[in-house]
């Protein structure tokens, strides 16, 4: 039987959640260079950026100077995070292209679960959070809305307070859908988000699976992941697993997996799953991204000339996994031992020249031999290689077992 998948809304956010930790002196013809070049890749949901204060995110103080060099693609949705009126003010010069989201859509009711992110990041604490609760359901109730969302953000846990229990969360999320309830507005999205990277497959699919089983109108879910402990792209597979086609699944990644928040402590390291190792992820599994993975790998090379260091991301080093005859690696190939020399997925041969040849003679193998010919490689429910001489049979096991007790006796 077919799997089931959700419909899957992705966001690339390398101008925003990436550049927000990198140097602030980045020039802005290579952030545009950048976002041009993402542009091409086939991604339909890009993030240019924040309107927001330079006293408090330098790497944002030249947004109007990288968005007047940008050459928006039809067909790409692109916003900005906007926090406040003065944002939205400067914003307007660029929508569109730029479709200014702040303040529209589904009404949600969202709290931080760890009150002191909450203080470091946005000065404000998780009391005064919910004090505006009361006054963001009345407002939706007064507009007539029919729908509306829950939430929590540092899900999983905190750097400063401990690991949160699924328990926890789903408490919150329960607190939260009994004042829709009472406001008689149906709740239909839940979103969970992990600043500090205490993600984790299990605690997903618990708070998905949960959330499903208790609440069967909430269909549309949300992941704002962080990678800081390497757990961002399978607790994404654990989402997509935990639901299917009635459902819809937001997520959030960026491009080489950079990114991060100068408050949660992780600087750098905090990172979110890499782009382009996500769609490698969905195409593996039957998922059409609409994306041109070999672009999407240049943009990732480009981001390492812009940054000078290694991103996080892994098929922008070793290549996506070659499916096809082109594809293949060469099997006398040199000894490839540097990430530079790796390149050659994409490259070519020039990668490695010069390499160690160790091999006296070249590399033969009847595998190889069978795809010059055109033919499978193994054949499933056939005899290659199953029936041949060289592939042991039981009567062959028998007859060792023989031996062995002969040479024994």
């Amino acid at each position: 039987m077919a799997v089931r998948y959700p419909k899957i809304i992705y966001v690339e956010e390398v101008m925003r959640e990436g550049m927000q930790i990198e140097d602030a002196n980045i020039p802005v013809e290579a952030k545009a260079e950048l976002l041009n070049a993402l542009s091409e890749t086939g991604l339909k949901n890009i993030v240019v950026g924040s309107f927001v204060s330079p006293k408090y995110t330098p790497q944002m103080k030249n947004i109007e100077a990288v968005l007047a060099k940008f050459k928006p693609k039809e067909g790409v949705t692109y916003t900005a995070m906007i926090p406040n009126d003065r944002g939205t003010e400067r914003a307007k010069a660029f929508s569109p292209p730029i479709t200014l989201k702040r303040g529209k859509g589904m009404p949600r009711l969202m709290v931080h679960q760890c009150d002191v992110f909450a203080r470091r990041n946005y000065n404000r604490s998780q009391m005064k959070e919910m004090s505006s609760w009361a006054k963001t359901v009345a407002t939706a109730k007064a507009n007539g809305a029919k729908e509306a969302g829950i939430g929590t953000n540092a899900t999983f846990g905190s750097n400063f307070l401990g690991d949160f229990s699924v328990d926890v969360t789903m408490t919150w999320l329960k607190k939260q859908h009994e004042l829709w309830d009472a406001a008689g507005i149906k709740v239909v999205s839940v979103s969970v988000g992990d600043p500090m990277g205490w993600t984790h497959p299990a605690k997903v699919e618990e708070i998905f699976g949960r959330v499903r089983e208790m609440w069967p109108d909430i269909t549309d879910f949300r992941a704002h992941l962080h990678n800081s402990r390497g757990m961002a792209i399978t607790s994404a597979y654990a989402a997509i697993r935990a639901l299917d086609d009635r459902h819809t699944l937001s997520m959030e990644g960026t491009l080489g997996g950079v990114g991060g928040c100068p408050y949660c402590g992780n600087g750098q390291a905090t990172g979110m799953m890499a782009t382009e190792d996500f769609m490698h992820m969905l195409e593996g599994m039957g998922i059409e991204t609409g994306v041109n993975l070999d672009k999407l790998i240049e943009c990732a090379w480009m981001l390492e000339e812009i940054l000078g260091r290694n991103a996080w991301g892994h098929v922008s080093r070793a290549g996506p996994r070659p499916m096809t005859k082109a594809r293949l690696f060469n099997a006398n190939a040199p000894f490839v031992e540097t990430l530079q020399q790796a390149k050659h997925f994409m490259l070519g041969p020039k990668a490695y020249e010069g390499g160690i040849v160790p091999w006296s003679e070249p590399i033969t193998s009847p595998y190889l031999e069978r795809l010059e010919k055109g033919l499978p490689v193994y054949e499933v429910g056939g005899n290659w290689p199953w029936q041949e001489d060289f592939f042991p049979k039981v009567k062959d096991i028998k007859e060792a077992i023989e031996q062995s007790k002969e040479a024994a006796a």
